[in-house]
C-alpha cells in the first residue's frame, strides 16, 4: 500500500517542480482583471496611477490580482491603501495561521469569492487544518482550534459581527498577540473588509465560486 502512495507523492513532487512558472508581472503584462471596470494598460494610465503600478511592482507583491485595477480609479487613494494593505499582508504581528485565519473570516463575512479562494489557499499553506477552513465556508464555529487561531477567531467574529469586542475577547487577545497585534487585527480586517467590496462592486472574475451565500456568515 505504501508503495503506491509514495510514487503518488512523488509524481506530485515531480510535476509542481516541472509545471511552467506563471508569466511574471511587468508594465507590458501587468496581470489585471476586472468587469465593470475594465483592466487597464500601463501605457494607458495617467501618470498617478503608473505611479501606483511602480509603487506595487517594487513591492512585496507577487501579482496584482484583486482590487487594483478597480483601485487604480482612484490612483491617489489606491497608492496609499496598497501600501497600507502591504504593511497588514506581510508585516503584521500575527502568526501566519492566526493571520490567515482572520483574513478568510473577513472574506467569509462579506462573501468575497476572489479574496476566499487566494486565502483559502494561504491559510493551508500556513497549517490551519481543512476542517477549520470547511467550517468557515459553511458558516460553523471550528472546532479544534489552537489558543491563537481561537483568540483571533473571536476577535474577527465580534468585531465584524457584534461592531464590538468583549472584555473576554479582548484580554485574550492581548494575551496570545499584545497590543500590535490587537491594532493589527483591526488593520486587517479594515483592509480585506475594503478587498472584498471592491471585489464585490466590481463582481471581480472567479473561476470557480466556493462560497455557498449564507444568511449568518460568522456565527
Amino acid at each position: 500500500m505504501r508503495a503506491p502512495i509514495l510514487l503518488c507523492l512523488t509524481a506530485c513532487l515531480a510535476w509542481t517542480q516541472t509545471r511552467p512558472a506563471p508569466p511574471a508581472v511587468t508594465k507590458d503584462n501587468l496581470g489585471l482583471a476586472g468587469d465593470r471596470f475594465p483592466p487597464l494598460k500601463y501605457d494607458e494610465m495617467t501618470p498617478e496611477q503608473k505611479a501606483m503600478i511602480d509603487h506595487l511592482l517594487a513591492g512585496e507583491r507577487q501579482n496584482l490580482g484583486g482590487p487594483f485595477n478597480v483601485l487604480l480609479r482612484s490612483p491617489e487613494m489606491g497608492d496609499l491603501a496598497q501600501q497600507f494593505g502591504a504593511s497588514m499582508r506581510f508585516h503584521a504581528a500575527l502568526p501566519k495561521p492566526a493571520l490567515e485565519t482572520v483574513i478568510i473570516l473577513t472574506a467569509r463575512y462579506w462573501g468575497a469569492q476572489f479574496e476566499w479562494t487566494a486565502h483559502k489557499r494561504a491559510a493551508l499553506q500556513a497549517g490551519v487544518s481543512p476542517a477549520i477552513v470547511d467550517a468557515i465556508a459553511n458558516g460553523k464555529r471550528p472546532t479544534g482550534m489552537d489558543p491563537d487561531l481561537d483568540a483571533a477567531y473571536n476577535f474577527t467574529r465580534e468585531l465584524l459581527k457584534d461592531k464590538q469586542v468583549s472584555d473576554a475577547t479582548f484580554a485574550a487577545a492581548k494575551t496570545r498577540f499584545g497590543e500590535k497585534g490587537i491594532v493589527d487585527m483591526i488593520g486587517l480586517n479594515g483592509w480585506y473588509s475594503m478587498v472584498s467590496m471592491a471585489l464585490n462592486v466590481d463582481r471581480y472574475p472567479v473561476a470557480q465560486p466556493e462560497l455557498k451565500p449564507l444568511a449568518n456568515p460568522l456565527p
